[in-house]
C-alpha cells in the first residue's frame, strides 16, 4: 500500500481470512471470505507524530493496546475484502496525516455585536406582546 506522503509495508499488517456474518446461505457455513486486519501502531514505520496521533484518535478500531482493528465482509470475495480492508487503513492513516489548520482567536466586531442586541430587543419586544390582553 502506498500513497505520496504515506505507505504502509505489507509485513506489518497481519490478515486472517474469517468466516462472514449473517445471512448467506448454505455457501456461508463453508467459505471465508470475511477479512479480519490487524495493524500494530507501536511497531510500524510510520513516522512518530503520525503514531502519537493514531493512538489518540477516538476510534472503536483502535483497541487500547494502539492495534487497529478492521473486519470487512461487505464483498463476497476474500480478494475484495482484503481490498477493502486495507483501503479503509489507508484512509484511517492519511486522515490524521493532515494536520489542523491552527485556530486564531478572533473577536466580534462592533457591528456585529450591535446588531446581535438590536435583534434580541425586536424578539422581546415581540415576544412581549404575545399575553393575554388585561383591562377589557
Amino acid at each position: 500500500m502506498h500513497t505520496p506522503a504515506l505507505t504502509i509495508a505489507e509485513h506489518e499488517v497481519e490478515i486472517n481470512a474469517i468466516r462472514a456474518q449473517g445471512a448467506g446461505g448454505q455457501n456461508i457455513n463453508k467459505v471465508s471470505s470475511a477479512i479480519h486486519l490487524r495493524f500494530d501502531i507501536r511497531a510500524s514505520s510510520l513516522p512518530e507524530p503520525i503514531k502519537e496521533r493514531l493512538q489518540k484518535l477516538n476510534d472503536q478500531r483502535i483497541t487500547k493496546d494502539g492495534v487497529v482493528v478492521i473486519k470487512a465482509q461487505s464483498h463476497r470475495s476474500q480478494e475484495k475484502n482484503r481490498e477493502e480492508a486495507l483501503q479503509r487503513l489507508q484512509e484511517l492513516v492519511e486522515s490524521v496525516a493532515i494536520l489542523p489548520k491552527h485556530r486564531r482567536p478572533t473577536r466580534p466586531t462592533r457591528s456585529s455585536q450591535r446588531k446581535r442586541l438590536e435583534h434580541k430587543t425586536t424578539r422581546g419586544d415581540l415576544k412581549r406582546t404575545r399575553g393575554k390582553i388585561s383591562g377589557i
